[in-house]
């Protein structure tokens, strides 16, 4: 049995907040249904490029972030063709962008 789940609006909200005191510019791209729905994180390194991470599930019910671009950074405007075809996919996806380009956010911290 799982614990209660945040929903996907709320995790939004508290992981821009939390960017915002560390003073990590954040926003939302796409809103997506308040309770149910994917998050997409599009981490924006500027020059050093971008990577799109998706949540994901492990066998155990641990969470994880995958980089659906790929692990190697990609050009913003292959992140964003991306973003569009999962949004395709999914019209309910939020899509959060983290402008990172001195590398303080660190995905492996997200819950």
């Amino acid at each position: 049995m799982t614990g209660p789940r945040l929903t996907p609006g709320f995790w939004v909200r508290a992981t821009i907040r939390t960017c915002e005191v560390n003073m990590i510019p954040a926003f939302v791209l796409h809103k997506g249904l308040e309770e149910v729905g994917s998050v997409l994180i599009k981490l924006n390194r500027f020059a050093a490029g971008c990577v799109v991470y998706g949540r994901v599930t492990g066998l155990e019910g641990a969470g994880g972030w995958m980089a659906g671009t790929g692990e190697a950074p990609v050009a913003e405007p292959q992140a964003d063709d991306y973003i569009r075809r999962q949004l395709g996919y999914d019209r309910d996806l939020w899509v959060v962008e983290i402008e990172d380009q001195n590398a303080r956010f660190d995905i492996t911290r997200v819950m």
